[in-house]
Parts: structure tokens; sequence; C-alpha cells
């Protein structure tokens, strides 16, 4: 298993500080190497919170989230910085991109701080690669402000995948493009799973994308059961 998260609970302490409101209730699951998984569930259920606790943004209240056998909910603000950057690769709903550096420069921020055995020259490579097939290889000069909304978040996939990460964290990674964007990045998605054995965790509301991958939850209520009958 690269993960394994047990009993994961959540809650914040509501406004008159007197009592908890719990978004999620002991969240149990396990991913295996080169799986994607699927977590669907209405607007408010709780998504976004528990990827953002798997992608170690965020604290859970109380459980475990192992990965490669590491318990990760304690370990330092410097490892789980390590850790984001060198093995997770996120793509939010928001592209977080700056404004002032291009296309390819920002797709290679996340290269900078991390040491690789690949050369700078095959880094670069690899960038145009990806944006070639997300079709903006003639966007790799333009900034932010050029770009439409879908192109915006394209850039920003790639960003999230050019560290080669082993756990990719999607948080609607099509719900800002249209459909035929969407489709070539659902099938981008399914293409890096299979040619490089990236384990996928995809939050999404699209049911055409949650069928491609191995397997799919629901949440609801705070707790996380099977949408398609097994774990």
């Amino acid at each position: 298993m690269i993960l394994d998260c047990r009993e994961i609970s959540k809650h914040y302490l509501a406004p008159d500080s007197r009592s908890d409101i719990p978004v999620l209730k002991n969240i149990t699951f396990s991913v295996k190497k080169g799986e994607s998984v699927a977590i669907l569930g209405p607007s408010g259920s709780g998504k976004s919170t528990l990827l953002n606790i798997i992608g170690l943004l965020d604290y859970p209240s109380s459980g475990e989230i192992l990965m490669d056998n590491k318990n990760l909910v304690d370990i330092s603000e410097k490892d789980r910085d390590i850790l984001r950057n060198g093995k997770i690769g996120f793509i939010f709903q928001l592209h977080h991109l700056l404004p002032q550096l291009t296309v390819l420069e920002n797709v290679l921020i996340p290269t900078l701080p991390r040491k690789t055995s690949q050369s700078p020259g095959n880094v670069e490579k690899r960038a145009r690669h990806l944006l070639k097939r997300v079709e903006l290889e003639h966007r790799l000069f333009h900034r932010p402000w050029q770009l439409s909304g879908g192109e915006l978040q394209r850039v920003a996939f790639v960003r999230a995948l050019i560290n080669s990460p082993e756990l990719v964290l999607a948080d609607e990674p099509t719900g800002a493009l249209d459909q035929k964007t969407s489709e070539k990045i659902i099938q981008l998605l399914i293409e890096l799973n299979r040619e490089e054995g990236t384990t996928m965790i995809v939050v999404t509301h699209s049911q055409t994308l949650a069928a491609k991958m191995d397997r799919a939850f629901l949440l609801e209520d705070g707790s996380l059961v099977p949408a398609n009958g097994h774990m």
C-alpha cells in the first residue's frame, strides 16, 4: 500500500465555541501503488478537506495517515514540505500561477528546490512534452493573464506532474474546462496512471471520470463508502 488512512476524523469548533461541527468521521481506506481512486459526493461533504489532509496541507482531528508504512500526521513541517514537493502532485480547483512568470517557468517552479538526478535540460524537455500533450506548446512564453481559464487550469495540471510524483491528488481537475478539454485531461490522467504507475486520488463530480478509475467512493454525511460495491 502506498497510502493507508486509518480512522481519520475532522471537526471544527462551532461559532458558539461550545460544540464541534463534524466534517469527517472515522474514515478508513487504503490505496495500492499505481491505483486510481475517485471520491464522489455532494458539495460541502468534506471531499476537499479529506484531500487536503491526505496531501499534508491540513491536519486531522484524529487518526493516522501512513505513506509507505510511515505515519505522517506527526512529522515536522520541514518533512511535510519535502514530501509534498517530492512525492505528491496537487491539482487544485484554482490554478495559483505566478503572474510574472511564463507558462514554462510556472511549470518548472516545483523542480527548483528539489534535488533530482535529471538534468535541467531533461526536466524542461518533460515540461515541454506535457504541455504539448495538453495542446499548450504554443503558449510556452505567454504570461497567465494572456491565457483563458481552461488554459490556466491545464498549465496547473502540468505543473503538478512535472516532478513525476508517486501520488497525484486532484480536486475537480476538469471542473473549469469545456467538454473537449475535459476529455483530453481525463485521457492524460489515465495514460499517466498506466505509463508511469502514478497513484491517483481524484475528487470529482464527473461520473465519466469516476468510471475510468479503478475504484470509486462516495463521501456523504462525513462517511466514506464504496460507490461501486467494493473497497
